[in-house]
């Protein structure tokens, strides 16, 4: 499989007018030559120069082409190995936590928990939580993440109606449920999206260029051919002689050698007259821009989409996650005072999801007084997101935001500092977020909830005490007013 797919790579460099003339051009001269070549000595080795020199640029041309080629399907394959592939499942009674997701079958019991990749369109059967919320923007487009329940809806049901149906390809972003596989593979909604890609690239149009270099070839091909007729047609005589006898021309006498001389001196001609470098030069032309385009994390498996890229006038998308790279960072971190009504504002660096892009200006590193480590407490402890280091980047599992705050409890540290002598700790990405959840044991959880607008965790503190630790979305501030009365209850806004 891989041969035949390089060998269609190699296929796809010539299927280029401009290059199938210099390719019909170049075998032409190797014949002529190599029949020629019976004259031995330098002769022979000068006529083989020129259908060289042609190869030569073609193969140059043909292996930038390749490698550019294979350095992007190595990169999408890359990215294709970011998706789930393997699945808690149960099947025959027997439960399998590593089943490989290519695996599964209509039927198979699969049970999905934060952060999980869904590996085929499966019908919700319970919750395990209390609620289930699962980001598909990459199959419908919703910039947030909807909810899921196991109530059933009407087959005939649109994909954004179908509540109780989790598709390949999404996210859960909260909550743990159950689901029924019902479709796997290309028989998915995300498979059928697949399909109706690779039949709209069967009929790809050429790009601009591409139209133009073959308009060229094709009109080059036409004037070269008139005029190597033309050249060889008035050269007839040389070789082909007759005699009139009676008004009529008899006795004719052909000289194969003159015929194929002038034969020669046309293919000359011809080959004189194609620009042999044009298809070098667009193709490092476009190498370099594929090239300046990887630096910015672009993609670009076809050479020519670079030049199409240029020629966009009007481009239709929408924003979160497609016009944004679909990350959230903190950027200010904003808390009460030693005195009351004081407010103490701190601008936080970095936009990635790696603990170590910036750090908190100002900070007290070492010295958080009670209010930023009840911030940094429930900002780590009442959230079900999770960051882990991939390669030379850093991903997040769950929602963006919570990411967010779990990096912005790294930048933050924890008091009094790290155990030095704990490798372990140093190694872990989320080390202050999991020393924070060692000390306040998590009892209960309510998950975030469109009407409540907000997350809780009941915690066993280290103090001995049960706390409600409560984190708040922006929206639910504009309506109410909080007053809290109790001293173990507390709120990140």
């Amino acid at each position: 499989m891989r041969v035949f797919r390089i060998f269609k790579l190699i296929l796809d460099q010539f299927n280029d007018t401009l290059v199938r003339i210099l390719l019909a051009a170049a075998i032409i001269s190797f014949v002529l030559a190599w029949y020629d070549g019976e004259e031995g000595g330098e002769m022979e080795i000068t006529a083989f120069v020129e259908p060289l020199v042609i190869f030569l640029i073609l193969i140059v041309n043909a292996i930038v082409g390749i490698w550019q080629e294979s350095n992007a399907e190595k990169a999408l394959e890359a990215l294709k190995e970011i998706q789930s592939e393997h699945a808690s499942v149960t099947r025959d009674r027997k439960k399998c936590s590593n089943l490989p997701a290519k695996e599964l079958v209509p039927g198979d019991i699969v049970e999905l928990r934060v952060g999980d990749k869904v590996p085929a369109d499966m019908r919700v059967l319970n919750l395990i939580s209390s609620t289930l919320r699962v980001e598909q923007g990459s199959l419908t487009g919703e910039s947030e993440a909807v909810s899921k329940t196991a109530k059933p809806v009407a087959e005939s049901t649109d994909i954004q109606g179908k509540k109780c149906m989790v598709f390949a390809g999404t996210t859960v972003v909260n909550g743990n449920c159950i689901c029924l596989v019902t479709e796997t593979g290309m028989n998915t909604e995300i498979g059928k999206v697949h399909s109706q890609i690779h039949e709209a690239a069967q009929n790809e149009e050429d790009t601009p260029l591409k139209k133009k270099l073959n308009e060229f070839g094709e009109v080059l091909t036409i004037l070269i051919g008139i005029v190597c007729a033309l050249v060889w047609l008035i050269n007839v005589k040389y070789f082909l002689t007759w005699e009139y006898v009676d008004g009529w021309p008899k006795n004719f006498k052909f000289s194969f050698e003159k015929c194929t001389y002038y034969f020669e001196i046309a293919v000359a001609l011809a080959v004189a007259a194609i620009p042999e470098g044009l298809p070098a030069v667009i193709t490092t032309c476009l190498a370099l821009g594929t090239r300046k385009m990887a630096q910015k994390n672009a993609l670009v498996r076809k050479l020519p989409s670079v030049e199409t890229l240029g020629c966009t006038t009007v481009i239709c998308s929408d924003k979160t996650g497609t016009l944004t790279t679909n990350q959230m960072a903190v950027s200010k971190l904003v808390a009460m005072g030693s005195r009351v009504g004081a407010l103490r504002s701190f601008n936080v660096e970095g936009t990635t999801y790696s603990p170590f892009d910036g750090k908190i200006e100002d900070w007290p590193v070492g010295l958080m007084d009670s209010n930023l480590q009840m911030i940094a407490k429930i900002a780590a402890v009442c959230n079900d997101a999770g960051v882990e280091q991939s390669g030379n980047h850093y991903v997040a599992g769950g929602l963006p935001t919570e990411a967010a705050l779990k990096v912005m409890v790294e930048k933050m540290g924890f008091p009094g500092g790290l155990d030095n002598e704990s490798s372990s700790v140093h190694e872990d990405v989320l080390a202050c977020c999991r020393l924070w959840n060692t000390m306040e044991q998590r009892i209960a959880t309510l998950e975030f909830d469109r009407e409540r607008k907000s997350m809780g965790v009941i915690v066993n503190s280290s103090s001995g005490k049960k706390s409600l630790l409560v984190k708040v979305h922006s929206s639910l501030l504009s309506s109410c007013r909080f007053s809290f009365l109790q001293l173990n209850c507390s709120v990140l806004l």
